[in-house]
């Protein structure tokens, strides 16, 4: 028989916290991981700024073009310092350079970002919201501020949509010389 002392304490079984942890709780589906937003940025943006920004200096003195250069630089320089609050010091002063070392930054800003806890929900108690969020939303506006100096440029450089297409699509095994039928 089991007898216990009325000065013991029973013993209680173990009891499950209700507390989230941030590496359990689950992707949010609207933010894609950062390995896209890094290939993104590298790949497709920087190729696409540094055709935008050469048919940008065919034509200078253009104000239009100058306003909307600068302002794809802020909205690069806001996505670097939202990804990270460090500040590259020593940037080129001439707009095309000084685009591309944006973009240098940026990337090295993503990639300090932990891979596998980005895009995760923060746990509810914490009451902070996730830092995916802002982040993507700062690449998005970049990607907005692409498009529109894409608009301008379009109205100096006639052929520019043709430079953008331009590698576009690789073959593998080049097109004969002599008709195929």
């Amino acid at each position: 028989m089991n007898s216990t002392l009325a000065t013991e304490l029973p013993e209680k079984p173990p009891t499950r916290s209700l507390q989230e942890t941030w590496g359990k709780n689950d992707r949010m589906r609207h933010v894609p991981p950062v390995e896209w937003m890094i290939e993104k940025l590298d790949r497709d943006l920087r190729r696409r700024t540094q055709k935008l920004c050469a048919s940008a200096a065919a034509a200078p003195g253009n104000e239009v073009v100058e306003v909307e250069l600068k302002s794809l630089c802020r909205a690069i320089d806001r996505l670097a310092d939202t990804a990270k609050y460090s500040r590259g010091n020593n940037a080129p002063s001439e707009i095309g350079a000084r685009i591309d070392w944006a973009i240098t930054h940026a990337i090295s800003s993503l990639g300090t970002l932990d891979a596998t806890l980005f895009g995760r929900r923060y746990p509810y108690q914490t009451l902070e919201r996730s830092k995916a969020e802002p982040i993507y939303g700062a690449l998005l506006i970049v990607i907005d501020h692409v498009h529109r100096l894409t608009r301008v440029v379009r109205t100096v450089d006639k052929g520019l949509d043709e430079k953008l297409l331009d590698g576009l699509v690789t073959l593998q095994e080049p097109l004969r010389e002599q008709a195929i039928a």
